[in-house]
């Protein structure tokens, strides 16, 4: 009785194979990254997807005196309050956007929860893992410890932005002024 089983699941097993047609085979099929787009100075980044817990319009913030340039201030979001980093001027530079037309990168991850004003947001986006690149052209020196190599889309490279790596850099963490 138990082998008719068993031939009953091989004859399953074979007829599913034969309807299966129109699937990748093994090596076929092609495994993807995704990540948030965005941009700063007109440049594309990504943010892997396990970091970006959400993405907000710049909220009303209250401004916190003595600390650095590059935190904007507080807001409240949902009952928490969330501290607000113009990622731009934390680089040392400055964006022509209006700040209503900017977007905010919020980060809530261990014991950090945190927004981050950059220029756009642009959305999902998937690359190829055969897209990745180690060397990134023309990043900024001061995004270099951040930027974890690159996806190439064309003519165009999406820098991969660690926003983990931001948020434990001593640096940013030290918003107060000295």
């Amino acid at each position: 009785m138990a082998a008719k089983g068993f031939i009953k699941l091989l004859e399953i097993a074979e007829r599913s194979k034969q309807r299966a047609i129109g699937l990748p085979a093994d090596g076929q099929a092609v495994e993807y990254w995704s990540g948030v787009g965005f941009t700063l100075n007109g440049r594309n980044y990504l943010a892997a997807m396990g970091e970006v817990s959400e993405v907000l319009a710049v909220p009303r913030y209250t401004h916190v005196p003595g600390v650095k340039p590059w935190m904007k201030g507080i807001a409240n979001v949902r009952g928490r309050l969330l501290p607000i980093t113009d990622l731009l001027t934390y680089f040392n530079g400055s964006s022509t956007l209006q700040e209503h037309r900017r977007r905010l990168v919020v980060i809530d991850q261990a014991e950090v929860f945190a927004g981050l004003v950059v220029d756009e947001v642009l959305g999902m986006q998937h690359f190829p893992v055969q897209d990745y690149v180690a060397e990134v052209p023309d990043v900024p020196a001061e995004l270099h410890p951040f930027v974890q190599g690159a996806f190439r889309r064309g003519d165009i490279y999406w820098a991969v932005f660690s926003l983990s790596r931001l948020v434990g850099d001593p640096h940013f963490q030290q918003a107060a002024n000295a």
